[in-house]
């Protein structure tokens, strides 16, 4: 089992996720690491390991990576429950096409593709259920007044619903540049397109996010 605990912003409670291993990846071997320590190995180690058929090796590759591809998922769909869903079936993806992974770009870009790939689908399926961001762990909402706290969440949702409504490519750009702040090359390699087709993508975006939000 990939167990892990879930950190996820605004969220008061932390949730506890169980992904069930498909088969092994190099069928016939057994793992044989329940007293090894993968904390501190790198990702192609990792990467390495978990195509041997040690599952404790993915186990923390999970570890590693479930916050980022999480809020990642979040940031296109909106919502807890679907950005839960979502990562997981990342990382149930990335299980069982570790082999396509050749090296060429780091583990986490990866990752990212795989998550931007599942999450335009998803969203292509069917319209998210977004949810205001709670900004408690940024601000002390306790000195804060109720109708400048309303006004704030509304306008979030605002933002967010723009942004759903934005091209499929000017939305992924957009959320990896601005909440992730990934340079426009790791971008460009997440997206399988050129640098300049991301600075052309994010220019647009900014600029249809403006008229959707007037």
């Amino acid at each position: 089992m990939l167990t892990g605990t879930w950190v996820t912003a605004g969220e008061a409670t932390e949730t506890r996720v169980r992904v069930t291993h498909p088969v092994p990846p190099a069928i016939g071997l057994t793992p044989t690491d329940e007293g090894a320590d993968w904390i501190t190995a790198g990702d192609q180690a990792l990467v390495d390991a978990s195509l041997a058929g040690h599952t404790a090796a993915f186990d923390v590759v999970v570890e590693r990576y479930q916050r980022q591809v999480y809020q990642l998922c979040y940031r296109f769909v909106g919502n807890h429950e679907d950005a839960s869903d979502l990562a997981q079936d990342v990382f149930v993806r990335a299980y069982r096409g570790l082999r396509g992974f050749r090296g060429r770009s780091a583990l986490g870009t990866w990752l990212y593709r795989i998550a931007v790939n599942v999450s335009l689908n998803r969203m292509a399926l069917k319209t998210p259920r977004t949810e205001a961001i709670d900004h408690r762990e940024h601000r002390d909402t306790a000195i804060e007044l109720p109708d400048a706290m309303l006004l704030r969440t509304e306008r979030a949702a605002e933002v967010r619903a723009a942004v759903c409504r934005l091209p499929r490519k000017q939305r992924a750009t957009l959320i990896l540049r601005v909440y992730h702040e990934l340079p426009h090359q790791d971008i460009a390699d997440i997206l399988g397109s050129s640098v300049g087709a991301v600075k052309a993508n994010f220019f647009h975006a900014l600029a249809n996010l403006k008229k959707l939000l007037q």
